[in-house]
């Protein structure tokens, strides 16, 4: 099954799918509205409203699998990343991203090696995948690094690697 291949919840309940997206770069991450790193989320539209016309999209998959830190039905947290952070790039329906009920996109994501993080299970809420163009997962980024580290994404964006 390619990337390309995975369907999706929009946090509307609508049906989506990757598809949608290719030839895109895109910047997967799983987010939580109760965590420590959830002021990120302004980073994450940052970086999103800096690049899109550039082929970025910024992807959110909402988790409750760490420290139960989304609660929140759909409508909840759309509803909070609006109030609080003003957040415009697509947000999809709350996943699991490790175990058996892991969602097809991050069963696909968590098994290739990128890097600098490896393959493998997601470590906490906010990591960060990055997805090419061509849908191979290119780098991979704990969650500590802030969409604005010297290690971020937009790094490699700038250098012209991955956008127009």
């Amino acid at each position: 099954m390619s990337l390309y291949d995975i369907d999706l919840t929009t946090i509307d309940g609508k049906p989506a799918r990757m598809a949608k997206y290719k030839d895109r770069v895109l910047l997967g991450v799983n987010v939580a509205s109760k965590c420590g790193y959830t002021p990120q989320y302004a980073g994450l539209e940052a970086l999103y409203r800096k690049y899109k016309k550039r082929g970025l999209t910024v992807l959110g998959f909402p988790c409750n699998q760490f420290g139960k830190q989304e609660p929140g039905s759909d409508a909840d947290i759309a509803q909070f990343c609006e109030t609080n952070y003003k957040v415009k790039f697509p947000m999809f329906s709350k996943v699991e991203v490790n175990g058996e009920g892991a969602a097809p996109l991050y069963k696909h994501l968590t098994s290739q090696d990128a890097k600098p993080k490896g393959k493998g299970q997601v470590a906490w809420n906010f990591e960060k995948f990055v997805i090419g163009k061509n849908g191979e997962v290119i780098a991979r980024f704990a969650p500590k690094t802030e969409p604005d580290d010297a290690e971020r994404p937009p790094r490699q964006l700038d250098a012209g690697e991955l956008l127009l």
